[in-house]
């Protein structure tokens, strides 16, 4: 076992100082992701840093009508919050379908959206994997990849992001705050995940020694007809194998707007923009919509084994969409 040293942090303050002066030091949060890759030798911390007392557990609505999510809601308090589940259905639907209820009683917001790939070559420390060792290889294009990326991928990493609850988040246009020994910031979340080109290592945009503070979602009147809708491999707890996220504004049957974003299809949540521009101004049918759904995977390159991904998806945005504008019509 490697040793490692454990602090407990009060404040935000002192877990960014904490976090600075320990390069290799991770925050933990519930442990859900981190625990688990410690025991696989992937995460190898020098520091832990427990940061399960700061005052980031709030769910609140802002001046404007949005929500701010602190980074320490758990995923069940999240899933439960009447105000979640009254503007922004997709994220709760997203939140329950993500993981068994004893994992969501432990799993944090902040630790949620970081989670690291679940790739088996990247938690397995005997085989290449670029994101764990770069340069060293990427096994998965060659090896088995049925549940990896089929959009924005690279010669360099296939591998796909696992939340549930980032997919949600990346439809509603949700904003990532952060405190760093610089002071506070802010990314939209279509900028925090990196695309992976040729440092699959570097998953996000957060400057060194930054801890998420809260999620901000912006008021968004057509996110309270939205859904979340997850093809796994089976019922119970399991990763995606395809998931839309999706929030539609029908009049007289023409789309007005449209929000949608796909997941385990990429390196990070993708948010499906050609699709929304084909949606926009179209009729609210079946076939428009497939249509959009091809119009934003026309950019797949599958490999040889995940190629149902493409029919699985387009299969799905039409089935979400339909749903909606049926509901929309009411």
């Amino acid at each position: 076992m490697k040793e490692f040293a454990y602090e407990r942090a009060f404040d935000v303050a002192g877990a960014v100082a904490l976090l600075g002066a320990a390069p290799d030091a991770r925050l933990l949060g519930g442990g859900t992701n981190l625990v688990d890759l410690m025991k696989a030798g992937v995460e190898r911390p020098t520091l832990l840093i427990d940061i399960r007392r700061l005052p980031l557990d709030a769910v609140e609505v802002t001046d404007d009508g949005g929500l701010r999510v602190g980074a320490a809601v758990t995923n069940s308090d999240l899933a439960a919050h009447p105000e979640v589940r009254r503007r922004y259905p997709a994220l709760a639907q997203a939140v329950l379908a993500g993981a068994s209820g004893q994992l969501r009683n432990m799993a944090t917001v902040g630790g949620n959206l970081l989670q690291r790939t679940r790739c088996g070559y990247f938690t397995d420390v005997s085989m290449p994997c670029n994101k764990r060792v770069p340069g060293s290889g990427c096994p998965a294009r060659t090896g088995e990849h049925h549940n990896h990326a089929i959009l924005g991928a690279s010669a360099h990493c296939v591998a796909s992001h696992p939340s549930d609850m980032a997919v949600a988040l990346a439809a509603l246009d949700a904003v990532v705050s952060y405190e760093t020994a610089d002071g506070p910031g802010e990314l939209p979340i279509d900028g925090l995940f990196l695309p992976v080109g040729d440092t699959p290592h570097v998953e996000t945009a957060l400057p060194p020694g930054a801890l998420v503070t809260a999620i901000t979602l912006p008021p968004a009147p057509l996110a309270a007809l939205s859904r979340y809708r997850k093809v796994r491999e089976r019922a119970s707890y399991a990763f995606a194998i395809g998931s839309v996220a999706a929030a539609l504004d029908v009049r007289d049957g023409v789309v007005r707007d449209a929000r949608l974003a796909f997941g385990a299809v990429a390196s990070r949540p993708w948010r499906a923009r050609a699709a929304e521009r084909a949606l926009v101004g179209g009729p609210a049918r079946a076939e428009a919509f497939s249509d959009a759904a091809d119009a934003e995977l026309a950019a797949a390159q599958p490999l040889p084994g995940n190629a149902y991904k493409v029919t699985l998806m387009r299969n799905l945005v039409v089935a979400v969409l339909s749903e909606l504008a049926e509901e929309t019509a009411r």
